[in-house]
């Protein structure tokens, strides 16, 4: 698309309103819940949120995830062959050399550390325990509800988020004969969905979290750089396959380093996986960088190139504090990648959701809407410097 001004988006993931929660709750928890109540409660809530976003004078905006119990475990209504199985015992928590276990919790080293319980109690993880299969009501549910909540407003562009394969890292693999081909079926299956969300006339968003702090879950467990690449490597081959067909300009590729209020001492440098970001057969690059642990990374683009076909979409806001960024820092982080790499390859975006899940709130609801407000009104100031 040609533009004459940075264009504003985020990552996808909002907070979800009070009126929707339990049934998203109930719904993780494998409950079931009154269908028709939600649906009609699901409506009004994404008609409200994309309503918010278009006053608040976003771009390209999207339906907030708000039919989503979370941002993999939505999944498990889509996907066929996979169940939750109970399990027994304690499971290995990683930590790095010298510091006790006691002393860091799985979620602060992002570890794959799905359930920790002693000898003798009871916990339940995810499987595939047959061939894998999609069913699309749920995807063509949200496709029709943001389709009909953009009825009257004019905006740029919309989205949904999917995951990507690779990030349905928790889920243990009791059908396939091997890794690869167990996440190849991921693919296979996601496709449809990506397919669904592009053909709809929507962008599709890909949410690849894990592709990031994956390499600081093999660290600590004392593993090497070329054991991370041997993982990753399939990983963006499976995404690329489920993408084949789908026009990379309608493809959005978001990754973090994980948005937990954490110390992120483990987290890996960008630089160390760029290469494997840009072989993604999307145009619009997702990339956290308003945070204090990754806003110096912005720079990796004066050794690196840009390739042509790529679009940059910065965090220039962040979920990990609740202070509300200045708009004229927004604009100085724009301006000064813009230099870079091009004003017409710059885009405004958040580090990452707002809310992963449906009980997550990662900043209240009043500064979700400020840092939002901020970022527009950045990109208008940086605009005003780039387009003079």
């Amino acid at each position: 698309m040609t533009v004459d001004r940075i264009l504003t988006t985020h990552v996808g993931s909002l907070l979800r309103p009070e009126s929707i929660l339990p049934s998203l709750l109930a719904m993780e928890r494998g409950e079931s819940v009154e269908r028709e109540a939600f649906e009609a409660v699901l409506r009004d809530v994404v008609a409200d949120v994309v309503r918010r976003q278009v006053e608040t004078g976003l771009d390209i905006v999207d339906d907030g995830e708000m039919g989503k119990p979370g941002w993999i475990t939505y999944s498990y209504e889509r996907i066929g062959g996979i169940e939750p199985i109970v399990v027994r015992g304690r499971e290995e928590v990683l930590v790095p050399a010298g510091q006790p276990e006691d002393d860091l919790s799985p979620s602060q080293l992002y570890t794959d550390v799905h359930y920790k319980h002693e000898d003798d109690e009871e916990g339940v993880t995810w499987a595939c325990t047959g061939p894998l299969s999609y069913d699309p009501t749920l995807v063509e549910r949200d496709i029709a509800n943001l389709r009909a909540a953009l009825e009257g407003h004019d905006v740029v562009d919309a989205f949904i988020p999917a995951v990507a394969p690779g990030s349905m890292y928790w889920i243990r693999n009791e059908h396939y004969v091997t890794d690869e081909e167990f996440v190849f079926a991921f693919a296979d299956v996601l496709r449809e969905e990506y397919r669904r969300i592009v053909d709809a006339g929507f962008l599709v968003s890909v949410d690849d979290a894990v592709m990031w702090h994956k390499l600081a879950t093999i660290r600590v467990s004392g593993g090497t750089y070329e054991d991370y690449v041997a993982w990753a490597e399939p990983r963006i081959e499976a995404l690329n396959h489920a993408l084949r067909g789908i026009p990379p300009e309608r493809v959005r590729y978001h990754l973090c380093s994980g948005s937990g209020h954490t110390p992120h001492t483990q987290d890996p440098e960008l630089h160390e996986i760029i290469d494997l970001v840009l072989r993604v057969n999307a145009r619009y690059l997702q990339i956290e960088q308003a945070n204090a642990r990754h806003e110096h990374e912005w720079c990796i683009w004066e050794d690196v190139p840009l390739p042509d076909d790529k679009v940059v979409v910065p965090g220039v806001v962040t979920h990990q504090t609740m202070m509300v960024e200045h708009p004229k820092l927004v604009a100085q982080r724009l301006v000064r990648l813009a230099k870079l790499v091009g004003r017409d390859r710059v885009m405004a975006g958040t580090d990452c959701g707002f809310a992963q899940d449906g009980p997550t709130r990662r900043v209240p609801e009043f500064t979700q809407w400020a840092k939002l407000r901020s970022l527009v009104e950045g990109a208008r100031l940086a605009s005003e410097r780039l387009w003079p």
